[in-house]
């Protein structure tokens, strides 16, 4: 338990992290969630902010006021069957929090809390953001910097329980942490026919498999080795028996990388890939890619920052330095924005030994109090 977090709050936060964990709601979905968090805030005495559903914007007045620090939770689940014993297993059958937000959800909602109940401790303005839709597009993150959330604010911080760090670490990058999730789908039509005449098709499946083979010449013979960037293709749909040749198949996957050129650069290559290669076996190749979300970059006087907080709050050697991942998170689009800093807690180790996604994953609720604690302390510590 972390000594700057008393155990009432963190057994409240954990209360409100199980309830959550057993009602979730898939992306844009998230209604009966917001709610769940509007009438809390309200107890609170918070000021609900005017900002589109199924997301959930708070303010508290700092003593002083004259700066507003933003911080951000995500509240979304996945499409995911849970596969666990535990007593608050998931109630919704094919949903899932299998990537940690209900924990974040209850570590903003204690925050909250906390600072509801110690007001004048908190100098600056607290924006707390619920945010719909970070595991789908459209990205919630987005919406709400379309419709101005962080345009008034002097910072913007968000945190994610992380797995794949140990326990006892919490890591931050000084610059690129996660990479852009891109979509791309591939449609190749070809010429059916019967399976023992495969000299009077068109071969879709054929021309399928050289187009997977040659997409990864783009990484490996196109792109400087020094600057990652990963195309993936998740699902493949063609055919509908063993002796017929299909007419047409598709394909479709995803795209990583850390800058806007590089993802431009791989619209381009991958679409010329997939027509050349169609058309030189006598199909059409229809190409079509769709840009998600940006890479988080997190400002280097903010991570600093962070930084310090951490050591500060924690001690030197809770420090971490992440390696980019090529995983994606939308809190990109606030950085895009308004500086700030993306944060992980780590918790990897027994009690949260299934990755992210997975359909047995779960958070280790005794990180809970660290983020917390983060929070406050980079509220309090903001000059």
């Amino acid at each position: 338990m972390n000594a700057l977090i008393d155990q009432e709050l963190a057994e409240w936060a954990i209360a409100h992290r199980r309830y959550l964990h057993e009602n979730p709601e898939l992306s844009g979905q998230e209604y009966e969630t917001c709610q769940y968090i509007r009438n809390i805030l309200q107890q609170l005495d918070l000021e609900i902010l005017d900002y589109p559903a199924p997301s959930v914007v708070a303010l508290l007045k700092g003593t002083e006021g004259a700066k507003t620090i933003a911080l951000r939770a995500d509240i979304d689940a996945l499409p995911i069957t849970e596969e666990s014993d535990k007593s608050y297993v998931s109630k919704r059958p094919g949903v899932m929090h299998a990537c940690g937000h209900d924990g974040h959800t209850a570590i903003l909602l204690a925050v909250a809390k906390w600072m509801s109940e110690h007001r004048s401790e908190i100098k600056h303005n607290v924006q707390f953001i619920f945010q719909s839709s970070e595991e789908m597009l459209p990205s919630g993150a987005e919406k709400l910097v379309k419709e101005g959330v962080v345009d008034h604010v002097d910072a913007v911080f968000g945190l994610h329980l992380w797995q794949a760090m140990e326990k006892g670490k919490i890591g931050v990058a000084h610059g690129p942490m996660m990479a852009s999730a891109d979509d791309f789908r591939i449609t190749i039509e070809g010429k059916g026919g019967h399976g023992s005449m495969p000299h009077d098709t068109v071969d879709p499946i054929y021309i399928a498999g050289h187009i997977i083979t040659a997409l990864q010449s783009i990484i490996g013979r196109r792109i400087n080795p020094l600057q990652p960037a990963v195309i993936s293709v998740g699902k493949v749909e063609t055919g509908t028996t063993y002796n017929i040749i299909p007419s047409q198949a598709f394909m479709c996957g995803t795209v990583r990388a850390f800058s806007n050129e590089m993802r431009d650069f791989l619209n381009q290559e991958m679409k010329k890939l997939v027509e050349g290669i169609s058309a030189s076996f006598g199909a059409v190749g229809r190409f079509e890619f769709d840009y998600g979300t940006p890479a988080v970059v997190n400002d280097k006087e903010m991570s600093q920052f962070a930084e310090q907080v951490i050591a500060d709050t924690f001690g030197a050697d809770t420090v971490a330095f992440v390696e980019p991942v090529m995983g994606g998170e939308d809190f990109s689009h606030y950085l895009q924005r308004q500086r700030g800093a993306f944060i992980f807690v780590g918790m990897g180790g027994e009690k949260s030994a299934y990755p992210h996604h997975h359909q047995r994953f779960d958070i280790d609720e005794e990180t809970i109090p660290d983020g917390i604690a983060l929070f406050i302390q980079l509220v309090k510590q903001f000059a």
